[in-house]
């Protein structure tokens, strides 16, 4: 069996506060999601339920909080923040609630919303996400806010993205923006 490569930080704790940029593809890249129109992601029914699972997570996750999130026709970018100091409810017979960290949050994501999209296909066709997925730790404001700009412009430079494999347009202003996000510190 083939060794799969290493993507998380080493003897980094995903369970601890802060801000995670995640990316989520379809498998093969398929696009499942809807279609871009003059610059706008117009969301399908599965694009909804999507959208829809993603905004639940905080109500299954209770160190779950959601920032800047898009839909595009493969894939998911999201901002997951965790924040421990409120989770210290009681419950399940006086014991805290755990928390969670990345991992099991996009584990919880994967799994709700295939399940609920794959129950509203009528065909033969069985929809799932790529095995693993990418993050980012957010390490400064600035940061958070060039990605906060790039998640926001997604659906604006579709034509030009490299998950889009219909691109022609492809070129290496946008990969160089692109690019620019993870390097700045």
């Amino acid at each position: 069996m083939r060794e799969r490569k290493r993507i998380r930080l080493k003897r980094y704790d995903y369970s601890q506060d802060g801000y995670y940029f995640v990316t989520i593809c379809a498998e093969n890249r398929e696009e499942w999601f809807g279609k871009v129109e003059k610059g706008e992601m117009i969301l399908n029914q599965y694009g909804k339920i999507a959208n829809q699972c993603w905004d639940d997570l905080p109500n299954h996750y209770l160190n779950c909080s959601l920032d800047s999130f898009v839909v595009m026709m493969n894939h998911i970018h999201g901002i997951i923040v965790i924040l421990n100091k409120d989770v210290t409810i009681v419950g399940n017979g006086l014991k805290p609630f755990p928390t969670h960290g990345l991992s099991e949050m996009i584990r919880g994501f994967k799994t709700f919303s295939s399940r609920k999209i794959n129950e509203e296909i009528k065909d033969d066709n069985k929809f799932q996400w790529q095995k693993s997925f990418y993050d980012h730790v957010i390490r400064n404001e600035t940061e958070l806010y060039r990605i906060r700009d790039y998640i926001k412009n997604n659906p604006l430079k579709w034509d030009l993205d490299r998950e889009n494999p219909l691109s022609k347009n492809f070129n290496l202003d946008h990969d160089r923006y692109w690019k620019e996000i993870y390097e700045s510190v």
